[in-house]
């Protein structure tokens, strides 16, 4: 007989008939009662076993997390919490799970424990949800792309240039590290290394689809990305998946308007095809909030989806933004960590979700930021969006940051450079030398156009569809400073 999966058997029940399904045991009532999940769905079958007909020591060996074999038969459900059970003609027990030594018994367990045992947190609920959620936003992603005539590029891992400017990457080598080759100047030789020179970890893959974009059109990358600051923080991760669309021929206003597009179109995707997953994530939301007070709850999960789905995003500049903060009672008070002095200061998260949460209460995109704050290929603005004192032409460059509830910034991007003396000048106030972006510049010496992108980290959107707090519960193994484990 062919294995039915679960999902497939609650959504077209035929009441009557035999069916094989496999699974672990979530939980074992009564010597009765098996609740039985393959992860195909949040929800669990129950299977009824007649304990009198069965041998003892079988019986036995149905422990929560074992794996399991059922042929039965489909009849309604007597019971409350399901429609259907499967009354069981047979079984085996597939692969035994000792209860003394098994960690997920059904009890409630905390993250930071789960976090401890990601080996195993995929056989809860809460992970199961997320996980499931986490493909259908990968396909939707790809989707987006694909049927606006994107095309996929799979841009290096290892790379020799830092597309941020950062400094703070994981280093690539072969060299001895207890005996490294040193040149004329007491240096580590890194022509001897494999690759001839000094490699990383790639920050990004932008600069390599910047390259595809100007001769295929319309490319996008999906692929993992590092970062090696210390931070320890809920919103951080030193291994990531970044998607980062370029398109030639488009400006600042084009790539809002992608990167809107793309975000609605996920959410809408996710309220479409997760919607029990969605649910069970919303009750879990629920209950963690019930101790807090009213003002301080999230808006419930599935509504927040709905309203960035069906509301417009704010669109600001930068400059307005900053008066907004600075004349806030907030700032006033002295209640930010960080205090807006005036233009010029960089935004922490904790203004941006001031201006998504306090003060336009949905999505917002801010725009022409300092030249000084942003990356060396982000366009200049010609003419500013607006004068203000001690502004002159240049301050600005033509960059956008599209800021979520609860999560702050989740999309940076902007019209790339395309003026190679403008270019030029940009790399050397940024110490970047030359040698090691020739072939960026060389495709504004040969047909450069105006062009622009963005970068999107793929666990802020898993954060904000999911509802979970922290980003290391949003990937499968994360990677944090002094945490490299599984």
């Amino acid at each position: 007989m062919k294995r039915t999966k679960i999902a497939a058997l609650l959504s077209t029940p035929s009441i009557g008939s035999e069916v094989l399904i496999k699974g672990w045991v979530r939980t074992f009532r009564s010597n009765r009662f098996i609740a039985v999940n393959d992860g195909s769905t949040i929800n669990n079958i129950q299977a009824v076993v007649d304990f009198e007909k069965e041998e003892e020591t079988q019986l036995k060996r149905i422990t929560t997390g074992a794996a399991i074999e059922i042929v039965g038969k489909i009849v309604e459900s007597q019971g409350k919490g399901q429609t259907i059970e499967v009354i069981v003609k047979s079984f085996s027990v597939l692969g035994d799970a000792n209860p003394e030594e098994y960690p997920l018994q059904p009890k409630k367990h905390s993250l930071e424990f789960l976090r401890e045992i990601a080996h195993l947190r995929f056989r809860t609920s809460t992970f199961g949800a997320i996980s499931r959620i986490r493909h259908a936003m990968i396909f939707a992603v790809h989707k987006f792309f694909n049927d606006k005539g994107f095309y996929n590029i799979h841009t290096p891992i290892i790379t020799g240039s830092d597309a941020e400017g950062a400094g703070e990457m994981f280093r690539v080598t072969t060299l001895n590290i207890d005996n490294t080759p040193k040149d004329e100047k007491g240096k580590i030789d890194f022509k001897q290394d494999f690759f001839g020179k000094e490699t990383n970890l790639t920050v990004s893959g932008q600069l390599e689809a910047e390259l595809a974009a100007l001769a295929l059109g319309q490319v996008y990358t999906f692929g993992p990305t590092f970062r090696a600051e210390n931070s320890n923080t809920t919103r951080h991760l030193a291994e990531f998946w970044m998607i980062e669309p370029e398109v030639a021929f488009n400006d600042l206003n084009d790539n809002m308007d992608l990167a809107e597009e793309m975000l609605k179109y996920c959410v809408q995707y996710a309220l479409d095809n997760c919607k029990e997953d969605l649910a069970f994530l919303s009750n879990r939301l629920k209950e963690e909030e019930k101790g807090k007070p009213q003002d301080q709850q999230s808006m419930e999960l599935i509504e927040k989806l709905k309203f960035v789905a069906d509301n417009d995003f704010v669109r600001l500049t930068y400059t307005d933004a900053i008066d907004i903060l600075r004349n806030s009672n907030t700032n006033k008070k002295g209640k930010f960590q960080y205090k807006i002095e005036g233009w010029g200061s960089d935004l922490q998260s904790e203004h941006e979700r001031y201006l998504v949460e306090k003060e336009f209460k949905k999505p917002v995109i801010l725009t022409n930021y300092p030249a000084k704050i942003k990356s060396f290929y982000m366009r200049q603005d010609d003419e500013l969006p607006e004068a203000k004192p001690g502004m002159e032409v240049g301050t600005t460059v033509a960059a956008m940051d599209i800021l979520f509830p609860g999560i702050g910034e989740i999309v940076g991007g902007s019209q790339r450079e395309e003026r190679l003396d403008i270019l030029q000048q940009k790399i050397k106030d940024f110490n970047i030398p030359e040698e090691h972006v020739w072939w960026y510049l060389d495709t504004r010496k040969f047909g450069t156009v105006p062009h622009a992108g963005f970068g999107l980290g793929f666990e802020r959107l898993m954060l904000f569809v999911t509802g979970m707090s922290n980003i290391r519960d949003v990937i499968p193994f994360p990677r944090t400073p002094k945490n490299a484990e599984f």
